[in-house]
This record gives C-alpha cells, structure tokens and sequence, in this order.
C-alpha cells in the first residue's frame, strides 16, 4: 500500500477526392469536444460584476480552509467555501466568523457534475465569473488502509483528476481577466512521475501531450491497476501519486491552452505543492501547520496585476520546480 505524505484532491478527417478507405480503428477512446476557454461572461446579467470573488473547493477544513482564511484577510472581494456537506460548509464559515473573517458558502461537490454546473452557473450569474479559483478538493488513501489497489485507483483517479477536469472544464471559461488558477498538486505527484516508464515520461513531460491523451493514459492507469497490470504498463504503484501526475500535466496542458486562445487577459494557472501538511489526510507527524501550507497557494491566488509567470508552472514553496 502507499503511503501518503500529505493530502492535499481531434482527428480532423480530410475528405479527399479519391474512393473511399475503410476507417483505421482508434488507438485511443474518442475525445470529447475541446470546450473553448474563451470567457462567456460578457454575456451574464450585470449584478455584482464589479466585486471580485474567490473560490476554494474542498475548502470546509484543512489546508483548504487555511486557504480561504488568508484570502479572507487579503483577497479585495468575496471569498468562498464551498464543500459536498452544507452544513460542514457554513459551521466552517462561522468558524471563521467568530474570528471576525467573512467567508460565504456555496455548496460544491467535485464528483457530481450536476453540483459543478450549478455552481459554475452561480458564480457567473452573481459575479460575471470569478477572479480567482484554487481546486483544492481530493482524496487520499491512508498507507494502511486495507483496500485493493484496484478500487484505490479508481476512486482517486475519479475525484482527483476527472472531478478536477470537470470542475476546470466549467470554471476556466468564466475565469476572468487577471484570473489566477491554483490547482493544488503534490510533490507526490513528481516523485510518481520520475518511476513511471520513460515512454510514460516522455509523453507527460512534452509540451504537444493533449488534454485527451492525457485522460486517456490516466484511465490507462485506472484499467490496468484492475488486472494488476498497471506496473508492467509502466506506472508506479501510487494512486495518490499518478492521480497528482495527472493534476499538473492537466494544468500545463491547460495553461498552454490559455495562452493560445486568451493571450490578452493576463491569466495565470499553476500547480502547486502545499508541503507536507498536518491534516486528517496527511496525519499528525507532518510538519508543517495547515496555515503554513496555505502560503504557497496563497501566494500565486495574489500574484500581483500584470504578471507574466509564473503560468503553466508546478510552484513549491514560492519557487518553480523542475518537472
């Protein structure tokens, strides 16, 4: 079993003038429509559109939390907490409350995407999209927990990088301009990296590795750990782990993306490594308190109007690492 130091969580066919081939089967599942990331919030209604807002997901306790109390302190707009539990959600923001921070609360749960559309439809219509948004939602498997690698993979493949697509899927086209994107990744995520198969390196390194090629070997992982074949494949055997791999190859991928399609609205998207953090998740051993590990999160939700970079970077401790 692994053990986790911390938690956090197309082919274009060309008719050509010639009698028709028979079709080459897939090498890979059909990818699903590219949505754009060009903003639609030029077409919401205009209420709070002047008010900046920032979104933490997963944000009712832990690191999340940490991130939403300091942004609370030095966010100029409205800060959210949102979380699957209402109720866990707004005891989190009363918490906060009783401190003198304002927090609001939007119910948000990562794995229903009915709950992801909602939200998205939330925040466009109330604030003509968000200025900041960090997915800091996931799960960990304990390094003694008894359950199969299988159902492991699954599970935290599902909420840790297919529910975090989902929710960037969503987000990224009403981010607006001078919106910074934080996806909280793991250093945990490296370290799988550099024990995959140096093929499996070689396409999650590259700079032309595309978003379906991406999901595609992310499910790969998922398949191949059901039959126990998931290290002869080339994958090291850490769910956490290739679920953070997946998490900051998506987040270059998308930061690639941004710079193509918006070029102009200054946005900024990283991964990112809290360190290994004192949480339910990560356990009481780790070294660092949860306000500690909110820093670097913070500090690239804040990074200042008219910067450049970091973009499309894995950022630990303030500073880009190697990937």
């Amino acid at each position: 079993m692994e053990s986790i130091p911390h938690r956090d969580a197309h082919v274009v066919l060309m008719h050509l003038p010639l009698l028709p081939l028979p079709p080459l089967p897939p090498l890979l599942p059909p990818p699903r429509p590219a949505p754009s990331l060009l903003s639609s919030s030029t077409t919401s209604p205009a209420h709070n559109m002047s008010t900046k807002v920032a979104v933490v997901t997963g944000s009712n306790k832990g690191i999340g939390l940490a991130i939403v109390r300091a942004l609370c302190g030095q966010f100029q707009g409205d800060v959210y907490i949102t979380a699957r539990d209402e109720g866990r959600g707004r005891e989190a923001a009363a918490s906060l409350a009783s401190d003198g921070l304002t927090a609001m609360f939007h119910q948000l749960d990562i794995n229903d995407l009915s709950s992801v559309r909602a939200a998205a439809a939330f925040f466009k219509d109330k604030y003509g999209g968000v200025d900041v948004l960090v997915n800091n939602a996931g799960i960990a498997f304990k390094g003694s927990d008894n359950t199969p690698f299988a159902v492991q993979a699954d599970v935290t493949l599902k909420t840790n990088f297919f529910a975090t697509r989902d929710v960037l899927t969503h987000f990224l086209p009403i981010v607006k301009a001078g919106g910074r994107v934080v996806n909280v990744s793991s250093f945990v995520g490296a370290q799988a990296l550099s024990r995959c198969s140096p093929a499996l390196q070689q396409r999650l390194r590259s700079e032309d590795v595309t978003e379906d090629e991406l999901a595609a070997l992310m499910q790969q992982f998922v398949d191949k750990s059901k039959t126990a074949e998931h290290e002869q494949a080339g994958w090291p055997e850490t769910a956490y782990g290739v679920s953070k791999t997946g998490l900051t190859t998506l987040s270059m991928i998308l930061a690639r993306r941004l710079s193509k399609e918006r070029p102009n609205d200054g946005i900024l998207l990283n991964a990112c490594c809290p360190g290994w953090v004192r949480t339910d998740m990560a356990g009481s051993k780790a070294p660092k308190s949860p306000a500690e590990g909110a820093v670097t999160p913070v500090y690239l939700c804040l990074l200042p109007p008219g910067a450049t970079k970091p973009h499309g970077k894995f950022v630990s401790d303030k500073q880009v690492q190697a990937w």
